[in-house]
């Protein structure tokens, strides 16, 4: 599998970029062990090493920023966003989520097996390049990237296109790097009760 694009993600709190050049870990993981990591990757204590591995497990067990990514549905753990996201959208308890995929930045969606397909083994994205390939899939699937040319990650972006859609109960998904888009977004929402 290639890795088509540049890519930089959090893993274990290290600021990893990927890029057709390989995986190079930019600065030191911020954990040193997580069970969820050892079940998934047998990783007993988490360095450099172990955080580049792990990636380029990503990478070559599911096409992570690859044309042939894996959307594989199946929960990986209990209590994720994506998870969670998944049967609030099944109960209705939702209109769409609003979360971000590598490959295609801030995507829009009211199907929750997309929603959990992208988000399985996803870590907090920094930035990412367009893949067609995943873009198409994510189109195939019923969503909406909101942006297919720069694959922007926009969380506030996101939730505003939603609404424009016609969706009301949305969740959106924030990496805890980028909260300050949850007080713009909570204004955002503000405002447009006022219009409701």
């Amino acid at each position: 599998m290639r890795v088509k694009g540049e890519h930089e993600i959090y893993c274990c709190g290290a600021r990893v970029s990927i890029s057709e050049k390989g995986v190079e870990v930019l600065s030191e993981p911020m954990i040193e062990y997580c069970p969820l990591h050892e079940a998934l990757y047998g990783t007993k204590k988490i360095d450099v090493e172990a955080v580049r591995k792990s990636v380029e497990l990503k990478i070559a067990g599911f096409g992570f920023c690859c044309g042939n990514r894996a959307f594989d549905d199946k929960p990986i753990v209990a209590y994720g966003a994506s998870e969670m996201m998944r049967v609030w959208l099944e109960k209705r308890l939702i209109d769409c989520a609003v979360v971000v995929c590598e490959g295609a930045g801030t995507v829009i969606t009211a199907n929750g097996r997309l929603v959990q397909a992208i988000g399985a083994r996803l870590t907090g994205i920094v930035r990412t390049s367009p893949i067609p390939e995943i873009i198409q899939k994510i189109r195939s699937e019923g969503g909406i990237v909101l942006n297919e040319k720069s694959a922007i990650i926009d969380q506030v972006g996101g939730v505003k296109r939603a609404l424009d859609l016609g969706f009301r109960r949305v969740a959106v998904s924030v990496a805890g790097f980028q909260s300050k888009a949850i007080s713009d977004i909570r204004r955002f929402e503000a405002e447009m009760k006022k219009h409701f």
